[in-house]
This record gives C-alpha cells, structure tokens and sequence, in this order.
C-alpha cells in the first residue's frame, strides 16, 4: 500500500504556504498532491494569476513524476545539456523551475507540493514553509 497525505495534512500545508505568500506580498497558487502527482487541495489566493493554477499543478506533479524538486531540473534541461527539451515531454506537465517539491516520510514520498505566483526564489519560499509545515506534523 502506497501512503500518502490526507486532505486534512495537505489544507495545513497549503494554509503555511499561503502564511507565507502573504507575508511576502505574492499571491499565490498552491497545490498538494499524491505520491502520483494527483491532485488532494489547490488553493488559488485572491488576486493570484489564472496561469498560475495549472503551473503549479504541474509542479506538484513534475516532482512526483521525476522524485525531485523541479528547480533542479534548471541547469540539466539548457541547450546542449543532457536533459534539454525536457519540458516538451509528458504533454507538456514537466516543469524545470523552482517551486515544486517532494514531500517525503521515512524517506518515501508520501506527496507533493507546488506553488507558482511570483518569481522562482518567491515561489520557493512558499511552498518551503508548506514542507515546514509537513515535518512539524510528521516530526
């Protein structure tokens, strides 16, 4: 059985993170999803960019799909590097910047977390206080 997050643990999640978009003036898209890159919670804040919904869907699922935080798929997909073109792949859901993350449990991934609204060290920054939030209640 694989095991993931609740929709209790990921509204927590998305609550810190939309904490954080405010604090730091950045409205923002969050999504929580599964192991699988499945959608549990999305939260779209006041005034935050249409586009930003399915960006940061797509976070989520980027790093459930490749098991890695997608701001480090940045350098491996430029031009000439081994990955390049990278997000052309899988209809177009992959995402090689920062702001989605595996969520992980006694080293498994349990689920994902993406935010898009801002500029990439924004959006990192609020889905980071999401992953805060989710070793707290796993602590």
């Amino acid at each position: 059985m694989t095991r993931t997050i609740d929709l209790e643990t990921a509204t927590e999640l998305i609550e810190a993170s939309q904490a954080k978009a405010e604090e730091i003036g950045v409205p923002s898209v969050v999504t929580v999803a599964n192991s699988d890159g499945n959608l549990i919670a999305q939260h779209r804040m006041d005034g935050a960019w249409l586009a930003s919904v399915n960006i940061s869907k797509n976070k989520a699922y980027t790093a459930a799909a490749l098991q890695m935080p997608t701001h480090e798929l940045a350098k491996p997909s430029e031009p000439g590097e081994p990955l390049y073109g990278l997000q052309t792949t899988d209809d177009g859901r992959i995402v090689i910047f920062g702001g989605g993350f595996p969520l992980r449990r006694d080293g498994e991934i349990v689920g994902t977390i993406g935010s898009s609204g801002g500029q990439v060290d924004e959006d990192m920054e609020v889905a980071r206080a999401g992953i805060d939030a989710f070793e707290e209640l796993s602590g």
